[in-house]
């Protein structure tokens, strides 16, 4: 008989979405909502903290993590 194997995830597992900035938490934090009405905090990477973002009310791109939709990290 042969063994199914298990299902695994991989390391680094994204989900790429499109968001709209909520309001301001921190000078790189926001609060966020998706078009289902999930709220959830978006972060600036400490990489992409000189770039110019998005203003309040306007839609981004986020990765977030299968295994936590409560942060996301705001894309450029």
């Amino acid at each position: 008989m042969s063994k199914i194997p298990a299902f695994e995830m991989n390391e680094r597992e994204i989900i790429l979405l499109d968001a709209r900035l909520d309001s301001v938490i921190e000078p790189h934090a926001f609060r966020a909502v998706l078009g289902n009405g999930h709220k959830f905090t978006a972060f600036i990477a400490m990489r992409d903290r000189g770039k110019v973002f998005s203003a309040i009310g306007e839609n981004v791109k986020v990765e977030m993590s299968p295994a936590n939709m409560s942060t996301g990290r705001i894309i450029f």
